[in-house]
């Protein structure tokens, strides 16, 4: 774009009446993109998953995450092609799992590749959705970091917990059925890092500036 091509565009009244919208750094636009695409790539990998799962407890827990993944999807679409507050705030999604986690490691046959679409499983599906989340967390903090719009920024870093939420009743469910196992220390071990440090205090008192 030449000089001219920009001071034109820049005084045109149509630009500034929907500026918010141009309110977005290079880096966020790129960063915002592979987010996109991410969720997009996790939605359809539920829709494509969710007709080969046996147990009805885990199709339930995939449709609440799907509808609730879908509506939080549509809100960041809104903020980023508006700019703007989008019109209905990102929800809180509540899992229907308690947090009892089975501690220990049971011997078993050793996992491998399979060979063939007939073998998918609830274990191997529900590893793809604790999948999902962890990867669209990852990829959803790393652009806030680099947003430079307000709106979407908070957008972003308010479905992140939501991410982390999802995961957790995932992790849950598999841990409750066998899938996800969870080692521990030796109890000797556990404490000695869990006291390896302590609280501290400040020595560093508020001092007015000089500039005030």
């Amino acid at each position: 774009m030449s000089q001219q091509q920009s001071q034109n565009q820049t005084n045109d009244p149509m630009y500034h009446a929907d500026s918010a919208k141009f309110n977005h750094g290079g880096h966020e636009i790129m960063d915002m993109h592979e987010t996109l695409s991410t969720i997009v790539g996790g939605l359809n990998q539920c829709v494509l998953l969710r007709d080969q799962i046996q147990d009805t407890e885990l199709r339930d827990i995939l449709d609440r995450q799907y509808q609730f993944s879908l509506g939080e999807y549509n809100i960041l679409v809104e903020s980023f092609k508006t700019g703007r507050d989008p019109s209905r705030p990102t929800g809180h999604y509540e899992m229907k799992e308690n947090n009892k986690f089975t501690y220990g490691i049971q011997a078993g046959q050793p996992k491998k590749p399979i060979t063939q679409a007939s073998e998918i499983s609830d274990e191997i599906i529900s590893g793809y959705l604790l999948g999902i989340h962890k990867e669209t967390a990852a990829v959803k903090l790393a652009t806030a970091l680099e947003t430079t719009n307000p709106v979407v920024r908070r957008v972003l870093a308010d479905s992140i917990p939501n991410c982390i939420e999802m995961a957790y009743e995932v992790s849950i469910y598999q841990n409750r059925k066998g899938y996800y196992q969870v080692p521990q220390l030796s109890p000797q071990d556990m404490a000695s890092l869990t006291n390896s440090f302590g609280e501290a205090t400040s020595n560093i008192s508020h001092q007015p500036s000089q500039f005030n």
